[in-house]
C-alpha cells in the first residue's frame, strides 16, 4: 500500500499497522512494498521495494521479488485510487503471480460499482485468502453485491493510538482559544464538506462567541496537483464572507501522529461534514471517537455505524443549520456531552493498535493455514483485463465462433470469422490437440466432445489415401486446393493424431486416430524439413505413451531422432548451437523434440543437445529487462545477421512454453518452469509494447505484435497458440502441486 512519508490516509494506516505488527510479542519480520505515484519519497528501511503505480511491468517485477523472497503472507491495503489500470486492475497482475496467501484490507466497498470496478473487486476477492473490512455495512455489500462468503471475511476495526494521559490545554493556550475548540482534520478536498461547517460557525458564534473551528490538514496531493490551493483559498474566502475569519483557523500541515494526538486532546467537539454517503470507513472519525470526543457527523455509512447508540450526533448532508444546532445543543447540555464522551471511549477500548494488530495476526494465520489446503495455481491468476480470470476452458468462445459445420476457419477480421480464406488442416489439428489437453484434464463436456469429433472429422477428410499425405488448404466452398500439404503440415497433423491416441477418453476417436496415424507414417520417411522432423518426433512420443510396442512407430522415432540430431551436429557452432544457419518459426519445437527423444531412448548426448540449444534460444529470446521477446517473423535470423524484433507471433510463445515445460519435466529444474511462465506472460502484456495479446472479452488471441501496435485480428493459429499454451501450463502446474504445502514448481 501507500506508506509514510507519502501524505494520505492509506499511507498513515499502513505505517501504523506495520509498526503495530512489528511490536507484537511474536517475532515478525514485516517489510513494505510502497506504491509510488511518480514522486521520490525518503522512505524508512521497512520499505524494501517501490512499485510504480502506472507501470504494469513494475507489478510483475514486484511479484517476482516476492516469490524469490519467501515471505509467508502478503497484506494488501486496497483503495481504487492508488493502483494503476482501469479500476486499479494492474494490482491483479501481481496477485495472480505470487505464491503466498493474500490478505486484503478493503478501505472502500462500493454498493453500486461500475462494471470494471465490480469485475476487479470480484477477482481481488477470489485471489485473497482472507478479506478484512472495518464495518458491518462492508460485510453486507461483500456478501450481497460481490457474492463473497461470510466465512472469508474478518471484521477488524480501524486502529487508533492510545489517547490516555493526554492533555491539550497547552496547545489550546498556544492557539489562543478560550472557548470551545471544534476540530476537523485530514487532507483537504472538496468532498470533505468543510464549507458547510464554516457556514455553521456563523450561527455558532452568535451563541458561543469564543468558539473556534480548527481545520487541520494539508491539501490532498492530487487536489493540489490539479487545482493548486484553489479549494483552501475558497474556504478562506467563505469564512470572510460569513464574517467568521477570526473564528476559523486553518493549519496547513500534514501533522505527525504525536501532533495529531495533541490537537484531538485539545478539541471539545469533532466534526466530519463529509458529502459522500457511501463512505465505508474513516480513519479520522475512528481517531476522534477513540480520543473520547463528542462527534458530529453527516450520515455516511461508517458514521451511522460508529455513532449509533448515542455515541455521536448525526446530521443531514449539506446542512449548515443542523451542524450549528448540534454544536450549540452539545455545549448547552454538559451531562449529555460527558455521557457521549464516555460512550465513545468505551466503544473504542478494543480499537487501539496493539489490539488491532493481534487481530490482523490472527487473520494472517488463518490465511496461511487455509493456503496449505487450497489449490492456488498461477494459471488461475493470469489474465490481463478485468475479466481475465478465465482458464483455457473458460476462454473458448472465440474458438467456437470460428468453427462452422465444416471445420475451423483460418482467419478473422478483428474477432469476426473471415470466410474468404477458408480452412486449413494446420489449424484444425491444433484445435484437435487443444481438445486433447482438455480431455486429459477431464474437462470434456458434451460440447467439447462434439468439437473434438468435429476437428477429427476434418483431419480424416483431409487424408489423401492415394499418396498417403494430408492435404492442408480448403476453400470456403469445401474444395481442397491441393493434393498434399507441406511436410510441416503433414507432421503437425500426425502430432494431433498421436495426442488423440494418448490423451482422449473417447474410444472411437482413439481408434480412428490410430488408423490414420499408422497410414500416415510411411510418408514421414520422405520429409526433410527440420521442423517436420521435430513435429514427427513429438507425434511419435505421444503415440508411444499408450502404444509402446508399435514397431513402426518405434522405428519412426529412432529414425527421425537420428536425422534431427545429425542436423544439429552439422550446423552447430560454439556461438550458434542450432540446427540450421537460420532461426525462423516454431523454433523451440526443435529443442523440445531432441529433449523428448533423448530422454525416451536413453541418449544423454541428444538430451543435452536439446537442453543446450533451448537455453541458448531462450536467452536469445529474452529482453534486457527480462520479458520474453520471440524472434520476429519479418525475416529469418541468419547467423551473423541482425535479429528481427518484429512481427512477434503467438505460435513462438507457445513453442517456447511447451519446450520449457518439457525441459522442466526432464531435468526437475524449476528454472525451466519459470521460463515457461515468463513466456506465457508475453500473451498477457509483459512484452515490448506492454499490451496484451489475449483478449479476455472474446476468448481470442490477437495475431501478433508489431513495432508500434498489436495486430487486432484474432485468427485461429494465434487463438489456439494461447489456448494450447494455457492448457499445457495448467496441466504442468497441477502436476507440480505438493499436498499440504504452498504451491511450488518442481
Amino acid at each position: 500500500g501507500n506508506y509514510l512519508p507519502r501524505q494520505c490516509g492509506i499511507a498513515t494506516f499502513t505505517s501504523d499497522l506495520v509498526q503495530a505488527l512489528s511490536s507484537q510479542s511474536r517475532p515478525l519480520k514485516v517489510d513494505v512494498l510502497a506504491m509510488n505515484d511518480g514522486h521520490s519519497y525518503p522512505y524508512p528501511p521497512q520499505v524494501v521495494r517501490e512499485i510504480d503505480a502506472n507501470r504494469l511491468e513494475s507489478y510483475l517485477d514486484a511479484a517476482d521479488f516476492l516469490n524469490r523472497s519467501s515471505y509467508d503472507a502478503l497484506s494488501i491495503q486496497h483503495e481504487y485510487g492508488i493502483f494503476g489500470g482501469e479500476a486499479g486492475a494492474h494490482l491483479l497482475h501481481l496477485l495472480r503471480e505470487v505464491n503466498m496467501p493474500i490478505i486484503t484490507t478493503l478501505h472502500t466497498v462500493l454498493k453500486e460499482p461500475s462494471d470494471s470496478q465490480k469485475m476487479v473487486t470480484i477477482e481481488l476477492l477470489q485471489l485473497s485468502e482472507r478479506v478484512v473490512v472495518m464495518s458491518e455495512k462492508a460485510i453486507e455489500f461483500l456478501t450481497s453485491v460481490y457474492g463473497l462468503s461470510r466465512h472469508n471475511i474478518d471484521l477488524i476495526p480501524h486502529g487508533i493510538p492510545d489517547f490516555e494521559k493526554l492533555s491539550g490545554m497547552n496547545l489550546k493556550s498556544d492557539l489562543g482559544i478560550k472557548g470551545p475548540m471544534i476540530l476537523t482534520f485530514g487532507l483537504l478536498s472538496p468532498d470533505k464538506g468543510i464549507q458547510y461547517a464554516i457556514e455553521a460557525m456563523s450561527k455558532v458564534c452568535q451563541v458561543l462567541p469564543d468558539a473556534v473551528y480548527v481545520v487541520l490538514g494539508a491539501t490532498h496531493p492530487n487536489i493540489r496537483t490539479n487545482m493548486g490551493e484553489a479549494y483552501r483559498d475558497s474556504l478562506v474566502s467563505l469564512a470572510e464572507s460569513f464574517g467568521v475569519q477570526d473564528s476559523v483557523r486553518f493549519v496547513d500541515s500534514f501533522v505527525s501522529p504525536d501532533e495529531l494526538k495533541e490537537y484531538l486532546a485539545a478539541a471539545d467537539i469533532y466534526i466530519t461534514p463529509y458529502l459522500n454517503p457511501q463512505q465505508i470507513t474513516s480513519g479520522t472519525l475512528a481517531y476522534a471517537l477513540g480520543a473520547g470526543k463528542a462527534v458530529i457527523s453527516t450520515r455516511y455509512w461508517y458514521a451511522e455505524e460508529l455513532l449509533a447508540d448515542g455515541r455521536g450526533v448525526l446530521v443531514p448532508f449539506k446542512d449548515a443549520d443542523s451542524i450549528a444546532e448540534a454544536v450549540i445543543r452539545l455545549k448547552s447540555d454538559d451531562l449529555a456531552f460527558r455521557q457521549m464522551e464516555v460512550k465513545a471511549k468505551q466503544f473504542c477500548s478494543q480499537m487501539t493498535w496493539p489490539s488491532v494488530a493481534a487481530r490482523y495476526l490472527a487473520s494472517i494465520s488463518r490465511a496461511v493455514e487455509g493456503n496449505s489446503t487450497r489449490l492456488r495455481l498461477l494459471v488461475n491468476r493470469r489474465a490481463t483485463s478485468v475479466d481475465e480470470s478465465k482458464t483455457a476452458l473458460d476462454s473458448m468462445d472465440h474458438l467456437v465462433n470460428m468453427t462452422d459445420a465444416t471445420g475451423l476457419l483460418q482467419h478473422a477480421t478483428y474477432s469476426v470469422p473471415n470466410r474468404n480464406h477458408g480452412y486449413c488442416i494446420d489449424d484444425n489439428c491444433r484445435a484437435l490437440l487443444f481438445t486433447c489437453y482438455l480431455d486429459q484434464k477431464s474437462q470434456l463436456s458434451p460440447g467439447i466432445r462434439s468439437l473434438q469429433s468435429h476437428y477429427l472429422a476434418f483431419v480424416n477428410h483431409g487424408f489423401n489415401y492415394e499418396n498417403g499425405r494430408f492435404r492442408n488448404f480448403m476453400s470456403y466452398g469445401r474444395e481442397w486446393l491441393e493434393e498434399q500439404g507441406s511436410d510441416d503440415s503433414h507432421a503437425r497433423t500426425l502430432w494431433s493424431l498421436g495426442a488423440v491416441v494418448s490423451r482422449s477418453a473417447i474410444g472411437g476417436h482413439c481408434n480412428l486416430a490410430r488408423d490414420l496415424f499408422i497410414s500416415a507414417v510411411p510418408a514421414m520417411s520422405e520429409i526433410k524439413s527440420p521442423r517436420a522432423l521435430a513435429f514427427g518426433l513429438i507425434a511419435a512420443n505421444e503415440f508411444l505413451h499408450v502404444e509402446a510396442d508399435t514397431s513402426e512407430v518405434q522405428e519412426l522415432r529412432a529414425n527421425l531422432a537420428k536425422r534431427l540430431f545429425r542436423e544439429y551436429n552439422i550446423a552447430r557452432k560454439d556461438d550458434w548451437p542450432w540446427f540450421e544457419e537460420v532461426l525462423s518459426y516454431d523454433n523451440a519445437r526443435l529443442c523440445q523434440a531432441l529433449i523428448i527423444s533423448g530422454q525416451a531412448i536413453g541418449d544423454d548426448s541428444m538430451l543435452q543437445a536439446g537442453l543446450t540449444s533451448l537455453e541458448w534460444l531462450m536467452n536469445l529470446q529474452t529482453a534486457q529487462n527480462g520479458h520474453f521477446r520471440p524472434i520476429g517473423s519479418n525475416s529469418t535470423y541468419r547467423r551473423g545477421g541482425n535479429k528481427p524484433q518484429f512481427d512477434q507471433q503467438p505460435v513462438e510463445a507457445w513453442a517456447a512454453i511447451s519446450a520449457c515445460i518439457t525441459a522442466s519435466l526432464a531435468t526437475k529444474d524449476e528454472v525451466w518452469m519459470s521460463s515457461a511462465e515468463n513466456a506465457f506472460k508475453w500473451f498477457l502484456g509483459r512484452n515490448d509494447l506492454e499490451q496484451p495479446l489475449f483478449d479476455a472479452s472474446t476468448g481470442g488471441c490477437r495475431d501478433g505484435l508489431h513495432p508500434d501496435r498489436v495486430n487486432e485480428n484474432q485468427g485461429a493459429e494465434s487463438t489456439l497458440s494461447y489456448l494450447c499454451a494455457s492448457a499445457e501450463l495448467e496441466i504442468a502446474l497441477r502436476s507440480a502441486v505438493v499436498p499440504n504445502k504452498s504451491v511450488r514448481v518442481l
